[in-house]
């Protein structure tokens, strides 16, 4: 307990003013995660509260282990957040693998109970091996720095307490606890990636080379870490020193005195970041990519460069401007739409209606009354100052992200959500002057949440001219 009390003081995982939100599956893994937890939240001053996803995979195996986890957190009196789902539906739908629509389930309802009990870190159990699998995984596949330094101890609200510990240990410590957990079969089917560097590649690693080879493999992702969180620190001064951008912000253009003045790999470093800028996401920009970018400063002006998502390097007499193919045609500018509140607003350019009401908060009103509808959302309607209104993105505009009253940039927010450039000036916005109140189907502002100072409760109703005529 102690080795990890130490590892999240290491990485400040945890602030007195935190309430942790934590994935128990019931397995061992998140079991011993559970009991971490339970010991040492009340010394560091923070609530924490349980998600159990069922993806109804496995039948009377899944309900099993939601059933052992209801009576875990039931034995203890942890707050526990239960989400049924069909993933093999959602994620024909989505056309996802079931591992990767798995994970977005999972983030989606880590991020859905963060928003209703007011959570602000939300922790995962995953463990050294994890850790090593991930390495080799990324080795295998092909990586760059940040694949070498594996999982993160931290990535934003995401911490993972359990990093420090292998396997071996956390069995040992259920077994000296005498506590049980659920065991998934399909953690034994070597069909899938994972499992069989779980089963096949390292067991052989620790056998026959070194039975110390997972500490081994996590201690060099924690240097490594250490040394891509340098070269990123270099590689922002190098950003701002070097790349130059307008208010869109989609064009930018690369000084070739990052590529006279600068070693390689930071150049690698500064252009991987532009590309992926510019393009709204990271997903297919390649070393291919990067490396035909950098030519481009070796050529004449006015040589280019196709790129994915639509986009153009372009060599001029600066250095190398990127910017999607889209941008070089100006589009007009849509007009904004004062809300009638309350009434009826229709934005034809946006093919939808919007419908305003306001009514008070009763004595008597509960926080499950809220609608969970992605088009209809309650605000607290005494705090919003400049009457809203319904428009596209414009420069300054900002969203609040967390209820201490955090805010980021509307342009970060697209970037962070992998929104494609060319996709984001069609995409509505409900605003109060600069600041974003929702950005419909996508995310709501958290300052505007309804509180317990609520008076006044502002409904908006969005309906497509599509859904419309269907029910016509």
């Amino acid at each position: 307990m102690e080795k990890v009390r130490a590892y999240i003081e290491k990485y400040h995982m945890v602030g007195t003013e935190d309430h942790i939100i934590a994935g128990i599956s019931g397995g061992a893994d998140s079991v011993c995660l559970f009991f971490v937890l339970l010991e040492l939240c009340p010394g560091l001053g923070v609530p924490f509260t349980a998600v159990h996803v069922n993806h109804g995979l496995r039948g009377a195996a899944a309900d099993r282990d939601e059933a052992f986890v209801r009576e875990l957190c039931g034995k203890y009196a942890v707050p526990l957040e239960v989400f049924r789902v069909d993933l093999e539906s959602i994620s024909k739908k989505r056309k996802q693998s079931l591992e990767e629509c798995g994970r977005n389930i999972r983030r989606e309802a880590f991020e859905l109970v963060c928003a209703k009990c007011g959570g602000t870190k939300i922790a995962l159990a995953h463990h050294q091996n994890d850790n090593a699998e991930t390495l080799l995984w990324n080795l295998a596949r092909g990586t760059g720095l940040a694949g070498l330094c594996g999982i993160r101890p931290v990535n934003g609200r995401y911490i993972r307490p359990l990093l420090c510990l292998n396997r071996r240990e956390i069995e040992a410590f259920l077994e000296q606890r005498g506590e049980r957990f659920c065991t998934d079969d399909t953690n034994q089917d070597t069909e899938y990636t994972r499992n069989r560097l779980r089963h096949l590649v390292i067991p052989v690693l620790e056998k026959e080379v070194n039975s110390q080879a997972v500490r081994h493999m996590n201690e060099v992702t924690e240097q490594l870490l250490e040394v891509g969180e340098y070269m990123e620190r270099c590689s922002e001064d190098a950003f701002r020193k070097y790349v130059k951008t307008d208010e869109t912000p989609t064009r930018f253009l690369v000084k070739k005195e990052l590529w006279e003045r600068e070693p390689e790999i930071l150049c690698t470093m500064v252009l991987r970041r532009v590309l992926e800028l510019a393009a709204g996401q990271a997903r297919d920009i390649g070393r291919v990519h990067i490396r035909g970018v950098l030519e481009l400063f070796r050529k004449q002006t006015g040589r280019s460069l196709d790129l994915p998502y639509a986009m153009r390097a372009v060599r001029t007499y600066e250095g190398v401007e990127v910017y999607p193919e889209q941008d070089s045609v100006p589009q007009a500018e849509k007009k904004a739409y004062p809300l009638r509140i309350p009434g009826e607003t229709r934005v034809p350019d946006m093919g939808m209606t919007v419908f305003c009401k306001v009514f008070p908060k009763t004595m008597c009103f509960s926080m499950k009354e809220i609608p969970q509808k992605e088009y209809t959302k309650w605000f607290d309607y005494d705090i919003i100052g400049t009457p809203p209104c319904i428009r596209s993105r414009q420069g300054g505009d900002q969203i609040a992200i967390d209820r201490a009253g955090h805010r980021q940039k509307l342009k970060s927010w697209f970037i962070n959500e992998k929104i494609p450039a060319k996709e984001r000036s069609a995409i509505p916005c409900i605003a109060s002057g600069s600041e974003i109140l929702w950005i419909p189907g996508r995310r709501m502002s958290s300052a505007y949440q309804i509180s317990s100072h609520t008076k006044q409760i502002l409904q908006i109703e969005i309906v497509k001219e599509d859904d419309k005529a269907k029910e016509l």
